[in-house]
């Protein structure tokens, strides 16, 4: 009976201890499993913060990529597009690139890399897929520059392509805005009308597309109209060009002496 009496009592304090010591091991361990938590969501963590960033890496090159590729796409369209229009042109043909924009805000002139190496003589003119861009007025070994159509102190000899009405285009300053010079009031224009080179004075190729008639303006009791042409051609924002030699030297200087 005392041997059971004290394994009961026995057995009672195990239990109580038991009790006693299982909260204060739950407390010391926690911590232990907490800081174990802890370090496995940091490294996990950081491992998808590294990852990510791996991640966004190959993305921004396979970006660049596709950039390039899609430049180089757009670039190859121009470029046959440009040999298209000039398997239209009789004479020599020479593909440029445009280097500069002069930015000047009273003259429209550009630059581009082709010169007296490529044989580019002052008259040349130069046209893009949509229309005339202008002529070249300076001529170096490795570059020209270029007097575009919307210069102030352009002209370039015209006619409307539904009628064959003929006029001179002068350049306003404007980005893309061209006037018809000493229009008469009754002359058969109307908005719309597509203006092309006569090719008058040798220096453009006839027939090619210079601009849009947009807007008319006749006052009474006044001889002439005001006539505003959009040009076709993208001017300054082209980056490649076509290059065309005169067909035939200007009148005006077979006449001097």
């Amino acid at each position: 009976m005392m041997i059971d009496h004290r394994g009961g009592y026995l057995d009672t304090t195990r239990v109580v201890l038991s009790a006693i010591v299982s909260p204060l091991h739950y407390a010391m361990d926690t911590p232990i499993q907490v800081v174990h938590w802890v370090n496995d969501h940091l490294i996990s963590h950081s491992s998808l913060i590294e990852e990510n960033t791996r991640l966004r890496h190959r993305l921004f090159r396979s970006q660049a990529r596709l950039r390039r590729f899609s430049d180089l796409e757009a670039e190859n369209t121009r470029l046959r597009q440009l040999l298209g229009a000039g398997e239209k042109i009789a004479g020599k043909v020479l593909i440029t690139e445009l280097l500069a924009v002069d930015m000047d805000p009273f003259s429209r002139r550009i630059m581009i890399d082709k010169g007296t190496r490529e044989d580019v003589a002052t008259g040349d003119s130069l046209i893009d897929t949509k229309g005339v861009m202008g002529q070249v007025i300076r001529v170096g070994p490795f570059f020209s520059t270029v007097l575009l159509i919307t210069d102030p102190s352009h002209a370039i000899p015209v006619q409307v392509n539904r009628n064959g009405f003929r006029s001179i285009a002068l350049g306003t300053g404007a980005r893309d805005t061209l006037e018809l010079s000493h229009i008469p009031t009754n002359a058969d224009l109307d908005i719309g009308d597509v203006l092309v080179t006569s090719g008058l004075g040798g220096r453009f190729p006839s027939g090619y597309p210079v601009g849009e008639i947009t807007y008319i303006k006749r006052d009474v009791g006044q001889p002439f109209a005001k006539v505003l042409v959009k040009p076709y051609s993208w001017l300054e924002r082209n980056r490649e060009a076509l290059l065309v030699k005169p067909m035939a030297r200007p009148l005006m200087e077979g006449m001097v002496p």
